[in-house]
């Protein structure tokens, strides 16, 4: 348990070393109290923090910087996070205000947006349905020069297209027996089960149409795939790089190939709750992420579902701006993604 005097000096080098990244001595602490203090008081107050573990020293000054425990008991217990201000807000009205076609859009452009407000990297995760989503329809459309596009349609309205090339066998009249087999045979069914049933009922069947069906089933199943994934959109990934004090950047190497893997950065972003939430270095259960800290929060589009944005950055980020980012911008983001949805279904 803390004093109130020691939670004010943890609280005054959190708060500085976000700002400057220059650890924190006595005689800027003793400025900075609004209670007179003397600077061996001072020395001894920051002895017993270092002692508990919520400070350590840098070894090039005799300042002091915030442990990853340091910037938990902060987070919990000291922090008051701003309410995103008029101008932020202001950004994220208008960017979200554009005419889009997709949801996947509206989720994109806010992994940018954010990304552009706090200068760090941003991940968002478009709503999901809770359950598996279902086939609406299936069309492939030949687009000459032996190029045919697959088309899937779920029933929630999301689409997911693919070209892929064809064999000189192959022409209109043998795409559309098949484009029928597959709407009659499992339009309205999960797409995991279509995925399924796809290898074990259709392929066979497409025999009858094409030597070699191999091609188009493989893309039919990449298409129904992608429809069923999780989609991550990342926005400054290369806001990684501002903020390394390492000079050799090839370790980011490992970082980017987890961002851009969707089962891996869920597992970084996830969230169980309605709200913002924060992680701090081996929180985040990757040895990459050590050094860094996710703020997440969720958002929820009603019966549309939910979905995540969260911000990735140093455990020296000024947290409570960041965290009234999130905050503000996944309220207005569910504003936005239920007009959208409202009219797509009227």
């Amino acid at each position: 348990m803390l004093t109130e005097r020691e939670k004010m000096i943890l609280q005054i080098i959190v708060n500085d070393y976000t700002k400057s990244g220059i650890p924190v001595g006595s005689k800027a602490l003793s400025n900075q109290l609004p209670i007179h203090v003397s600077s061996a008081t001072v020395r001894n107050e920051m002895a017993y923090l270092e002692q508990i573990g919520l400070i350590t020293k840098n070894h090039s000054s005799s300042g002091r910087v915030p442990s990853i425990e340091g910037y938990r008991y902060y987070v919990d217990n000291l922090l008051n996070p701003n309410p995103i201000d008029s101008n932020d807000m202001t950004i994220i009205q208008n960017s979200l205000s554009g005419r889009f076609k997709k949801i996947d859009e509206i989720v994109q452009q806010s992994a940018n947006i954010l990304s552009n407000l706090t200068n760090y990297t941003a991940l968002t995760l478009k709503p999901e349905q809770g359950a598996v989503p279902k086939l609406g329809s299936f069309k492939l459309v030949s687009l000459g020069s032996h190029q045919v596009m697959a088309i899937l349609v779920t029933e929630n309205g999301e689409v997911v297209n693919q070209v892929f090339h064809i064999s000189d066998e192959i022409n209109g009249e043998n795409l559309d027996p098949i484009v029928r087999m597959i709407n009659d045979k499992l339009a309205g069914k999960p797409l995991n089960e279509v995925f399924n049933k796809l290898k074990a009922e259709i392929a066979p069947e497409i025999i009858k149409y094409v030597k070699n069906p191999d091609n188009i089933v493989q893309t039919i199943g990449d298409v129904l795939n992608e429809a069923s994934k999780n989609q991550f959109y990342i926005g400054g990934e290369l806001n990684l790089l501002s903020f390394t004090d390492n000079n050799d950047v090839s370790y980011l190497k490992p970082i980017y190939s987890l961002l851009n893997d969707s089962d891996d950065a869920y597992k970084v972003i996830k969230s169980s709750d309605n709200s913002v939430s924060v992680k701090i270095g081996p929180e985040l259960s990757n040895e990459l992420l050590k050094n860094y800290s996710v703020i997440t929060g969720s958002y929820d589009v009603g019966q549309y579902g939910k979905g995540v944005i969260a911000v990735l950055g140093p455990t020296r980020m000024p947290y409570s701006r960041v965290i009234g980012i999130v905050d503000g911008f996944r309220n207005e983001l569910s504003k936005r993604l239920k007009d959208y949805y409202d009219k797509y279904n009227q």
